[in-house]
């Protein structure tokens, strides 16, 4: 990299990135950084993977004045990055004659974004969605409720495609709805629970979509499953890999409740089915006075609904959790499907009450015709990772939503829309538009490539010129010498 940056563009690989050179170009006021990301993101180290994810959050919370682009990496990028750090290394010639040639002769790069300055957006809309299936035996059920948002979340929108968190939680919420739809579909394994399932936006901006869900089912209607009988709320986030699984709880669940049974149940699956897995219980209180909520759960702590999240995370603070480098190959497709099947198994033991009808532990249900369908898993995942799903990018018109949707109506019964507007008066976050722009490269010689060319073009016209006085004088003495004399009388 050049010690000098002002207005240059600074163009670094993500095999090169550093906190150190990214904040040096932006104390210099360089014109622009363009960092070039690989097109696959498996080939990377897991180690440079791991630093960028952890220091993304810094480059977001890190207010600066130059432009900050990404760009997936390709053949004539590449050609542009070689020529330019070529052009970079020579500087350190110990030869000052070798540098000035170079310099003079060198190929440089102007680089020009098409597009109008960003600004604010101030008509767009979350969108969320629910279904249920509705148990049976009574009018007062208890209620369960199986969350997951579908939103992804990076430094850079167009590609964020959120594939462990939380694509393989919405994948495994649809693949739990197909399960349970089919158990209660016939009379003898219809339960006696109300099962509710929600699908949230706005998950990566504070669980706006949540929030709102909650409002509208407690304080603008009369009747709401969430009113009634809630057993517990179960938040699926991130859990396509590793062999851990933590429930994150904002107040451990007290003995003789619903949430204790599903905590016991969870513990007997795991050390009966999956010993393998470690499982264990976080406690983590909601903190009122940070500006985000650590988990999804928190939100309907907050409304004094029993609720946790699975998760394969230990924190909270998991830097995958935000970031563009959560991509397809984050997600083990084996451990997404065994996660699945434990947590199916865990919910079934609640819902048909199968240890106190004294069930063994190594029990399963999901077997056979029931099992977890793993190509069903995958093609979710696979759908949702190929495209980018930010929540500037995800109106209610989009593909993203009307699939959701549909999978949904495939195994639930009333699933509706509902929808986050801003609010214009007093937004609790602000989106932006132009998140994508095209950036052209025209190759262009340095200013001292034309001073050089003018010097040239002098020095050239000055041997011209004093060849022409030469030539004259000599073409003078030449008549002079070779004129006749004339006769003198």
């Amino acid at each position: 990299m050049a010690e000098v940056l002002s207005r240059r563009c600074v163009i670094m690989r993500l095999v090169d990135f550093s906190y150190e050179r990214y904040q040096k170009a932006l104390r210099q006021s360089a014109g622009a950084v363009v960092i070039i990301l690989p097109k696959n993101m498996s080939t990377m180290p897991q180690d440079i993977v791991q630093q960028f994810m952890e220091l993304e959050p810094e480059m977001l919370a890190t207010e600066t004045i130059v432009p900050v682009y990404f760009a997936l990496e390709d053949d004539e990028l590449l050609s542009i990055y070689t020529q330019t750090l070529t052009s970079s290394s020579s500087q350190g010639s110990s030869s000052a004659a070798e540098v000035l040639i170079h310099t003079a002769t060198a190929n440089g790069f102007q680089m020009v974004t098409s597009g109008a300055q960003s600004k604010a957006v101030s008509d767009w809309s979350i969108t969320s969605l629910e279904g249920r299936l509705a148990g049976t035996g009574g009018e007062d059920l208890p209620t369960i409720v199986l969350v997951a948002h579908y939103d992804s979340f990076g430094v850079a929108p167009w590609l964020s495609y959120g594939a462990d968190s939380n694509g393989s939680g919405v994948s495994m919420l649809l693949e739990l709805a197909r399960l349970f739809s089919r158990l209660y579909t016939y009379k003898r394994t219809h339960a006696g629970y109300n099962l509710l399932f929600f699908v949230s936006g706005g998950g990566k901006f504070n669980y706006q979509g949540t929030k709102r869900w909650l409002e509208d089912n407690l304080d603008h209607t009369d009747s709401s499953l969430l009113q009634d009988n809630v057993a517990f709320v179960l938040c699926l986030d991130t859990l396509g890999n590793g062999d851990s699984l933590h429930l994150h709880v904002s107040k451990p669940p007290k003995e003789g409740t619903p949430q204790y049974a599903l905590l016991k149940e969870l513990e007997t699956v795991v050390s009966s089915q999956y010993p393998e897995v470690k499982f264990s219980m976080v406690h983590k209180k909601i903190n009122l006075a940070d500006d985000t909520l650590a988990w999804e759960h928190e939100r309907f702590g907050i409304r004094r609904l029993p609720a946790f999240t699975l998760s394969h995370l230990n924190s909270h603070r998991e830097a995958q959790r935000s970031s563009i480098m959560d991509v397809r190959p984050h997600v083990d497709l084996r451990k997404l499907s065994r996660n699945t099947k434990l947590i199916a198994e865990a919910l079934a033991r609640v819902i048909y009450n199968l240890t106190e009808k004294g069930a063994p532990g190594d029990l399963q249900i999901f077997t056979e015709q029931m099992q977890v369908q793993e190509e069903q898993l995958s093609s979710v995942v696979d759908w949702l990772t190929a495209q980018p799903r930010a929540a500037q990018l995800v109106d209610k018109d989009s593909s993203v939503v009307s699939t959701l949707e549909y999978h949904l109506g495939r195994y639930l019964k009333d699933v509706r829309r509902h929808y986050v507007k801003a609010d214009k008066r007093d937004p609790e976050f602000v989106f932006y538009d132009q998140l994508k722009q095209t950036m052209n490269a025209y190759r262009v010689k340095p200013a001292i490539f034309d001073l050089l060319l003018a010097v040239c073009i002098a020095a050239y016209l000055g041997v011209i010129y004093l060849a022409i006085q030469h030539f004259g004088v000599l073409y003078s003495l030449v008549r002079r010498i070779t004129a006749p004399k004339t006769k003198q009388h």
